[in-house]
C-alpha cells in the first residue's frame, strides 16, 4: 500500500533545500527584476528548488538559475583552512509575484 505525502512531508523537505536568502547588494538589484535569491543545499536539482519554493512561499516560480561555488582555501592565524562549498539559486518570479525576504530581519 502506497501512502501520499501530506503537506507536512512536502513542507519538511521544502525545508531541507532551501537554505536561507541571500541578502547582499548584488542580490537586491536583482528584486528589480522579479528576482530572489537563496542559498540552497548542494544536492538540490531545478525542479526540486521550483517546487520548494512554490510550496514554502505560495508563489509562481518562472525560472531557476543555480550557481555552484567551491570552497576557497584562507589562511586563519598561520594554518590553512577551506571554506564550505555553496551553492545559491537565483529564482525569478511570475509578473506580480513576489517574496519580502526581509520580514522578520
Amino acid at each position: 500500500m502506497i501512502k501520499k505525502a501530506t503537506n507536512t512531508a512536502v513542507s519538511a523537505a521544502s525545508y531541507d533545500v532551501i537554505r536561507k536568502p541571500v541578502i547582499t547588494e548584488k542580490s537586491m538589484k536583482g528584486s528589480e527584476q522579479n528576482q530572489v535569491t537563496f542559498e540552497v543545499s548542494l544536492d538540490a536539482t531545478k525542479p526540486q528548488i521550483k517546487k520548494a519554493v512554490e510550496s514554502v512561499f505560495g508563489v509562481q516560480v518562472k525560472s531557476v538559475n543555480t550557481i555552484r561555488q567551491a570552497g576557497k582555501t584562507k589562511m586563519f592565524r598561520g594554518t590553512k583552512g577551506v571554506r564550505n562549498e555553496t551553492k545559491k539559486a537565483i529564482v525569478t518570479l511570475a509578473e506580480g509575484q513576489s517574496i519580502d525576504v526581509t520580514a522578520g530581519v
